[in-house]
Parts: structure tokens; sequence; C-alpha cells
């Protein structure tokens, strides 16, 4: 067994992105780590590795969190390796980019595929990991997206499961205190690879640069700026759960009017 001394998180879809920033950002809070993936092993093994540079314990772990066999075998995994888990971030997520109008574009299977990692994937997560963080209190975060709250998001089935994740927070924070708060991180558009393959790499840069010029902070949010927030979700806000918070520059407040910024109405 490994150190036990120190608090153990584990973070779903951690090879890269949002997921590899947060357990990065965990490891320097003198965090232990499971970086989960499903195919990148590689870039696991890296950010494992990034993580023991910080001076704290870190193992892979290769799973898919739409099989609850692999979710309990997982935080088993956590368990057997340090004896607790005190941090759990259900940040694994699928999708299917299709144009909203294209509605033969996805089917049924599509809906259960994104559903089973997006919803029942975080559940599966949740249920398994629940009676080890009730011994020394714990905390849960949920990266979900701007789409649950919009609509707008890579496709239908994806802002559907995202709204969904968003009210399973609130019916989960009512069985899980006191010992384990829950929450949820609401991220807008995000500097990632994940969007970059699904967009390809004009389209992506493209809306890059229109995204940033609207937000009222003109900024598009990288990997670390999502991570900070969902650490500080697991770490502070000590006596907050069922919040789902947003995080993306102010997109969400749509357009502007013209007065609103000062500029000249005529």
């Amino acid at each position: 067994m490994g150190d036990s001394t120190h608090k153990v998180a584990i973070v779903t879809g951690s090879a890269t992105g949002v997921g590899a920033a947060t357990a990065i950002m965990l490891a320097e809070k003198n965090i232990n780590v499971v970086i989960n993936y499903t195919r990148s092993k590689d870039e696991a093994g890296e950010t494992a590795t990034t993580c023991r540079s910080k001076g704290v314990e870190a193992i892979t772990f290769q799973a898919d969190v739409s099989e609850d066999d692999q979710c309990r075998a997982m935080v088993q995994a956590a368990v057997d390796e340090w004896g607790r888990i005190d941090y759990l971030v259900n940040n694994a997520a699928r999708t299917k980019f299709n144009p909203f109008p294209n509605m033969d574009g996805v089917n049924k299977q599509d809906f259960l595929d994104i559903y089973a990692v997006n919803v029942v994937g975080a559940y599966q997560m949740i249920r398994a990991a629940e009676p080890h963080m009730r011994k020394n209190g714990g905390s849960v975060v949920n990266d979900s997206s701007i789409g649950g709250v919009t609509g707008i998001a890579s496709s239908i089935p994806y802002a559907a499961s995202k709204a969904a994740l968003n009210l399973m927070t609130k019916s989960l924070a009512h069985v899980l205190g006191p010992e384990i708060r829950i929450n949820t991180v609401v991220p807008g558009m995000i500097q990632t690879r994940w969007l970059k393959g699904g967009l390809g790499d004009e389209d992506y840069e493209k809306m890059l640069e229109t995204t940033a010029a609207a937000l009222p902070l003109k900024k598009v949010a990288t990997a670390e700026d999502i991570a900070e927030v969902l650490v500080w979700f697991l770490l502070g806000a000590s006596v907050v759960t069922g919040e789902t918070l947003i995080v993306d520059s102010g997109m969400h407040l749509g357009p502007f009017p013209p007065y609103a910024s000062g500029k000249n109405m005529e």
C-alpha cells in the first residue's frame, strides 16, 4: 500500500484537457490522484508523471465509466493503493458532433451512448465511491457544460445529458450529506484538444476568435481556468452543496444591447 497520509482524488477522463489540469492541480495541493483514461494510455502516463513530480503518488487506471464493474474496480484500486478516497471529479464525457437541424444525424443509440457516460457514468462513480468517502468526509464535483443550461452544444443529446447531470447533482446533494458535498461546474467554450478534434483546425480557430470577441471578459477559458474552479469546489466551499456554477466568461448572458457597454446607440 502507498502513502495513506495524503488525501486521495479520482479524476475521470484525466489523461488530457480539463481532467489532466485538475489532477495536476490537486497534486500541487499534496493530494494523491488516480488518472483515468479509456484510450489515451500514453497521455495518462505523462499526466501521472507530472503529478508525481509534485511530490505525491499517482496511478493510472483504464476504465470506461459507462460500465459499472469498471467504475467499482477503479474505486477499489484507489482503496487498495491508499486505503481511502476523499475527492471525486466526474470529468469523463462523450459527445457526437452534429448540427441541430440535422435531426437524422443522431439516433437512439447516440442518445444512449452519450447518456451512458455523461449521466449514468457519473452516477455509477459516485455510488461506488460513496461508502469510502463517507468515512472521512469528502466532496464530489461534476464537470458539466453550458450546453446543459442554454441548450446550445455539440449536439442535442450532449446538451440534454448535461442538463440531466446538473439536475442529478441537486438530487444527490439531498442524500450524500452531511459527510459528502456535491456540486457542478458548468464551463462555456474551452480551449481543448477534444473540441479542436471535433471541429477541425480551421473551424476551431475561427470559433475561438469569434467567441472571445463576443464575450464580456473577451477570453475563452483554458483547461487550467476550469480546473481552478473544480478544485475550489473540492477543497473550499465548505458549506456549499447542490450548486451549479457557470464558468464561461459571461457567455450565458447573451449579446449585450449597445447601451449596456456605453456605446453610442445612433
